[in-house]
């Protein structure tokens, strides 16, 4: 099961950065990429522990659908995000925030398991890493950009 590990850091209070992680239409800005938008469970706000949300995006030119369940919230350190149904065989996605001079690390961890048996191993190698992790640092890039000018004013 791959392991995508990205640290940012972030010139914004932990709480800040905590609540734009888990903030729906937050999302839906830093991954405007994908055209990511909610349109099930939470659509729109802070995502809660037990709480679900349905993704639809744009993912190699296919539209998709995921939806996620918050199953642990520790404000304002750590909230986990796991798969209930979509493209993936399973994944836990571990948001962190750690206080550090001055400001915020962001840890993402995202373990996933790719369906089709070695068919999805082989992707995972070929392509499918590569692209999540590209991913999740263009989104924690965003969500630098967004934190950083809210604590500016």
């Amino acid at each position: 099961m791959p392991l995508i590990e990205h640290r940012q850091y972030i010139k914004a209070p932990v709480g800040i950065c905590f609540d734009l992680a888990r903030n729906v239409d937050i999302h839906t800005q830093t991954t405007s990429k994908t055209k990511e938008r909610a349109v099930g469970g939470v659509t729109k706000g802070l995502l809660e522990q037990g709480e679900t949300v349905t993704w639809e995006a744009i993912h190699f030119g296919i539209k998709q659908r995921l939806t996620a369940k918050v199953t642990l919230m520790e404000p304002p350190h750590k909230f986990v995000d796991v798969m209930v149904k979509g493209a993936f065989q399973s994944f836990t996605h571990t948001h962190q925030f750690l206080e550090a001079d001055g400001g915020t690390i962001m840890i993402d961890n995202f373990q996933y398991k790719s369906p089709f048996g070695l068919i999805g191993v082989a992707a995972d190698k070929l392509f499918l890493e590569r692209y999540m992790r590209e991913f999740i640092v263009s989104r924690a890039k965003e969500l630098k950009k967004i934190a950083e000018k809210l604590n500016q004013n």
